[in-house]
């Protein structure tokens, strides 16, 4: 499992969503560097992670990342968040403050869930990726992207990213997918022990920015924030609205 680790100060774990990796957070880094050491994970699979030789399952990240990291409060971003919430829910006494960056207990939408992707939408997605893996992700990409306020540079970075760190392999790109569809945590919402952050992008095309709301709405000592021109990267282009959040949350669950 590899995990660089950068900054000074008390510690932070930072999980990289879909197809990416942990550079991804380079403009948060540069953000939040002189007050936190930052603990940048490259989850199985991805990146230099390509072979840490664990499955892309959430049960299995949750504790790969929890043995590779110290006590720490974790944010994760889309798909990150999902393994972030699976180790709060594991081992709440590693994971002392939990923050959930367009991140939602549920991906997909379901009769009980309407805050989540259309089923039909995403299938379309797991279809297409067995297909052309390269106009799957750039698809994806370009939903990440959508709705911001400077979706052209948010595109840009997104694009360079993905392949910064070696082309992700499909297999992988598959089992990321298929946690993203069968994830459901709602029911460890109710029951975390720890302050927990939702921040949305307003514009999100992605990841409805209700479902953090309602899922904020279900957590104890949850706090909901909005970053209002952002879409589902608000940290690439809006880097210091989101560390301006993070920081005020990281020092209030502390106090």
């Amino acid at each position: 499992m590899h995990v660089e680790i950068t900054g000074e100060g008390p510690p932070l774990v930072l999980l990289h969503g879909w197809a990416m990796h942990g550079g991804i957070f380079a403009p948060l880094v540069q953000a939040l560097r002189a007050q936190r050491t930052l603990y940048l994970v490259d989850l199985p699979g991805h990146g230099h992670s390509r072979d840490a030789g664990v499955p892309l399952a959430l049960d299995a990240c949750a504790q790969a990342v929890l043995d590779a990291v110290p006590v720490a409060p974790w944010c994760g971003w889309s798909l990150g968040g999902l393994v972030a919430l699976r180790a709060a829910s594991l081992q709440p006494t590693r994971v002392p403050a939990l923050a959930m960056v367009c991140a939602t207990p549920k991906f997909v939408r379901s009769d009980d869930w309407p805050h989540g992707m259309p089923v039909q939408v995403f299938s379309e997605f797991a279809q297409s990726l067995a297909q052309d893996w390269q106009g799957t992700v750039e698809r994806f990409i370009a939903l990440e992207a959508f709705g911001s306020d400077h979706m052209r540079e948010e595109l840009r970075l997104l694009r360079e990213a993905v392949l910064a760190r070696g082309a992700p392999a499909p297999q992988v790109l598959a089992a990321g997918l298929r946690v993203l569809q069968d994830g459901d945590l709602r029911a460890a919402l109710p029951t975390l022990s720890m302050p927990s952050l939702w921040l949305a992008g307003r514009r999100d095309r992605l990841v409805n920015p209700a479902a953090l709301q309602v899922a904020a709405a279900l957590a104890p000592q949850a706090r909901y924030v909005e970053v209002a021109h952002a879409g589902h990267a608000p940290f690439l282009t809006h880097a210091d609205a989101v560390a301006t959040a993070l920081r005020d949350f990281l020092d209030g669950a502390s106090a």
